[in-house]
């Protein structure tokens, strides 16, 4: 009666609410005195929390009682794999391939693609397997809370939230960099130059914010409607995608592709890190699990499926864009729409700049879904304030959770240029990627209180040489080695390391659909994502390091206090 009584409170509560209590209810945080004790209290409580794993009931049942308001189960395999075509496609071939083609690749750019595919699809196998077992919305998150804990869960979700910031960002940026070259041979024809602001920064976008503001605004109408809308956009980018394919080839010169590798092998690896940004928007679509109808059977159709067939449909872009046009002249913010100008093709310019405008305009529509949930997910857990987990009664998504990603995004947009916003996301996708591929092993080969202390010892040292030897190749080929000495007591250390944890027992079996030929599928995720990473430059490290240093802070400061009294409320209730 009780529960009753308090479920109806509940639901007559505003929606629109903003006091204290809704942003900082948890108890370390109640007056000035509270805190200092919390504060004092830091090191205890760091240690509790590196400990604490949650749980799939956690995750699934508990957390999303924050919300108030369930979100609406609308989706199948079929509006998942237009949600995936949607957001990925869009995303990066039309973004960044004529950078890092004119930059690092050249026409072996279609090898940065095929490398950075092969990783992609390596990675939504692992994603897939989390999503069909535990359909939630907080994806990635949510996983390695499970299975790593929740410093770690909290270390990716800050790089979750910078990849959605950050992606956001540079997808309203690419917007109207293609949207200017269809009105004037400039793409940076409607910015704002400010000659006092530094390198990167001083060209300012409000066409990209206004793009923001928009497509956040009709992702949160309804997932519905949002799906919808993406399925008939992404029905007419696929037909000029086609166009683009065909006509590309018709008007190719096989002289072009010479020479192939103009920057040497190595700026194929630094062009694949990059383009692994044309990749992210499948970790957007399994954070829809939560609305998915039949999560079990339809996440691994839609992710794994569409993946395929994107990395086919990329590979030929990237080929027919450096087939019409010499490495050398393509233009690196408009690529392919100045390519078809500069072959006689004009008013085709015109028809591969809306299919770039609408690619990017999906994009932003099924990003703006994904981010939202990570957020909710996030909000849900108190690591940041839980009146962002809220789901508002009669569109059925997270408002709050979107106005906090558009705002932020919108105004990295307004200052920052693709180049500095392309290195940061790349950096913090395949960290999470090869953090999940980790949560992975750990899910099939440890079980608290179940697995003999001896097997966990085997199976740490396993993991310890898998991702020791691979940060060691990363490490040579950076360091411009080229020996096959230290490549081969490497690649072998990779090997045995993984031989030998194939051979301990498994702890777990997917009670639905699990990545096939474990542990060699998730070991060599974790050495290809370590090893692009290692491709981005030291300015990307520097850059992820200062990102990862504000998270912390903000971590020892507020979300360790939050999460460890949620956690010991809860343990008290039960």
């Amino acid at each position: 009666m009780a529960e009753e009584k308090s479920s109806s409170s509940t639901t007559t509560r505003s929606y629109w609410r903003w006091s204290k209590k809704d942003f900082f209810p948890e108890a370390s945080f109640q007056s000035m005195s509270s805190y200092k004790t919390a504060v004092f209290q830091t090191c205890p409580r760091l240690t509790d929390r590196l400990l604490a794993r949650s749980s799939s009931t956690n995750e699934l049942v508990t957390l999303s009682k924050v919300s108030e308001n369930p979100m609406q189960k609308c989706l199948t395999w079929w509006d998942l794999i237009w949600l995936s075509f949607g957001s990925v496609v869009g995303s990066g071939i039309f973004v960044i391939t004529g950078q890092e083609a004119h930059n690092h690749a050249g026409p072996a750019i279609v090898l940065s693609y095929a490398i950075s595919g092969l990783s992609a699809l390596l990675s939504v196998f692992c994603y897939t397997e989390f999503a069909a077992e535990v359909p939630v919305a907080g994806g990635s998150f949510s996983f390695l809370r499970i299975e790593l804990g929740d410093f770690i869960a909290f270390i990716a979700a800050g790089n979750i939230l910078l990849e959605a910031l950050v992606g956001a960002a540079g997808l309203g940026r690419s917007w109207s960099s293609y949207f200017a070259s269809m009105i004037r041979s400039d793409s940076d024809f409607l910015r704002i130059k400010v000659d006092s602001l530094p390198d990167g920064f001083n060209l300012l976008d409000p066409l990209a914010v206004v793009v923001l503001l928009v497509a956040n605004g009709i992702a949160m109408s309804g997932t519905k409607r949002t799906s919808w809308l993406n399925w008939v956009a992404s029905l007419v980018s696929g037909a000029v995608i086609v166009f683009v394919i065909v006509f590309g080839f018709i008007h190719a010169k096989t002289s072009n592709l010479e020479p192939f590798f103009p920057y040497g092998v190595k700026g194929v690896f630094e062009a694949a890190a990059v383009v692994y940004w044309s990749y992210t928007g499948f970790d957007m679509v399994a954070n829809m699990a939560e609305e998915t109808k039949k999560p079990t059977r339809d996440i691994p159709i839609g992710l794994v499926g569409s993946m395929y067939g994107i990395t086919v449909v990329y590979c030929l872009m990237a080929l027919a864009l450096t087939m019409m046009v010499k490495y050398t002249e393509i233009d690196i913010n408009a690529a392919y729409s100045v390519a078809f100008e500069q072959i006689g093709m004009k008013w085709a310019k015109y028809l591969v700049s809306i299919c770039a405008l609408k690619g990017m305009t999906t994009s932003l529509l099924v990003g703006s879904l994904g981010q939202a949930r990570y957020t909710t997910q996030i909000a849900r857990a108190h690591m940041i304030p839980p009146v962002f987990a809220l789901v508002h009664p009669k569109t059925g998504t997270p408002v709050y959770a979107t106005l906090l990603v558009t705002l932020i995004s919108a105004i990295v947009a307004f200052f920052s240029s693709l180049d500095v916003l392309s290195s940061v996301l790349s950096f913090s996708t395949l960290f999470i990627f090869m953090l999940i591929a980790v949560a992975l092993l750990v899910r099939r080969y440890y079980v608290k209180d179940v697995t003999p202390k001896n097997v966990l010892m085997k199976f740490l040292m396993c993991l310890f040489i898998i991702i020791g030897s691979s940060i060691g190749v990363s490490a040579l080929w950076n360091s411009n080695e080229r020996g096959w000495i230290g490549y081969t007591v490497a690649g072998l250390l990779w090997f045995f390391g993984t031989f030998g944890m194939a051979f301990l027992s498994k702890q777990r079996v997917p009670k639905v659909w699990g990545v096939p030929l474990v542990p060699w599928l998730p070991s060599l995720s974790i050495v290809m994502n370590l090893f692009l990473i290692g491709s981005l430059g030291l300015v990307a490290f520097l850059r992820f390091i200062i990102c990862s240093a504000v998270m912390i802070v903000y971590y020892l400061l507020v979300g360790l206090h939050a999460t460890y009294d949620v956690a010991h409320q809860n343990e008290l209730s039960a």
